[in-house]
């Protein structure tokens, strides 16, 4: 898929920390360092709490609203084993092509640390820019990061914000190296004139999570953000629906954050969603639509919640 001359508009989806992966089959001697506190939180809690059920419901009403391009911020694991990331491969290959299907990873597909080629090089075609789009030399991540798709105007801004961590924490980073490029990828993008939605698994605003699951270079995000501009800003990782704003003179960018796309929703709040974004342009302004798409256990079904419109003054491509 390649961007078109004239851009009428793009409907697309956004889910978030499916979870999808079973750990049924793991042997204790693959549970070294921090990876047997996941596996055990698994067993207490998160296996009664992501249901495949629940995300096999959520596709099959994704794909009855026919988005043109799917996004995925990331969490696809429990603890990053290679053995999930083939699991996540094969979810993958069933949901849609690699051109219509981004993701970006989260912190629990960067568990602990292991071999690239035993499990985010399976994901690369998903991950991976558009042909043609410059990328850095460098191995694995820190050279596929920022990653550029252009979909019918709409730039998909892909960030790894996937770090390996000490146990108890869950925290993210962004990089000096990897915020010099989105600011380069955010101002080229911007000055084409297009619709820029920058993805990544954690929140990007300071205070929006607990200390120990934060952004940790949250402030130097927002700097690139106020200074080069965006669109639209769409995250996981907390399991629960936020919003927030990225302040910026000419106009404050819209921030979202979506809950599991697998959960059952054993707490409040957190029952699985994924919501549709429908771009258009008209009149000289980027038009955005939002429907929130909710599980309903009564019916094993997902329906509308509510929609909603992003003020076109807060989103006017001609002040980036």
């Amino acid at each position: 898929m390649t961007e078109t001359k004239t851009a009428p508009g793009l409907r697309f989806a956004h889910l978030s920390d499916p979870h999808l992966t079973s750990l049924d089959t793991v042997r204790w001697n693959q549970l070294l360092s921090k990876r047997v506190l996941g596996y055990l939180s698994w067993r207490r809690g998160r296996r009664a709490e992501h249901r495949r059920e629940v995300l096999d419901a959520l596709v099959a009403d994704m794909r009855g609203q026919r988005p043109g391009h799917v996004v995925i911020t990331g969490d696809l694991t429990h603890i990053g084993l290679p053995d999930e990331f083939r699991q996540a491969r094969h979810w993958l290959e069933c949901l849609g092509e690699a051109g219509d299907v981004t993701l970006v990873p989260g912190n629990h597909d960067a568990y602990a640390r292991h071999d690239w080629s035993d499990t985010f090089a399976l994901w690369e075609p998903w991950m991976r820019s558009d042909a043609g789009a410059a990328r850095s030399t460098q191995p694995g991540a820190a050279g596929m990061f920022p990653s550029l798709r252009v979909r019918d105007g709409v730039a998909f801004i892909g960030l790894s914000s996937a770090v390996a961590t000490a146990p108890f924490l869950a925290t993210g980073e962004l990089g000096a190296a990897q915020l010099a490029r989105t600011a380069a990828l955010l101002r080229e993008t911007g000055a084409r004139g297009l619709f820029r939605v920058v993805l990544l698994h954690h929140p990007p605003a300071v205070g929006m999570e607990k200390w120990r699951k934060r952004l940790t270079d949250a402030a130097a995000l927002g700097e690139v953000l106020a200074d080069c501009g965006a669109e639209l800003v769409l995250h996981g990782h907390s399991h629960r629906a936020l919003y927030s704003h990225i302040r910026r003179q000419s106009g404050d960018i819209p921030v979202f954050g979506i809950p599991s796309a697998s959960a059952i929703g054993r707490k409040p709040g957190r029952v699985a969603r994924y919501y549709l974004y429908d771009v258009r342009r008209e009149a000289g302004q980027w038009r955005v639509g939002v429907q929130v798409r909710g599980y309903r256990a009564d019916r094993h079904a997902f329906a509308l919640e509510h929609e909603h419109h992003l003020s076109p003054a807060s989103i006017d491509s001609t002040k980036a």
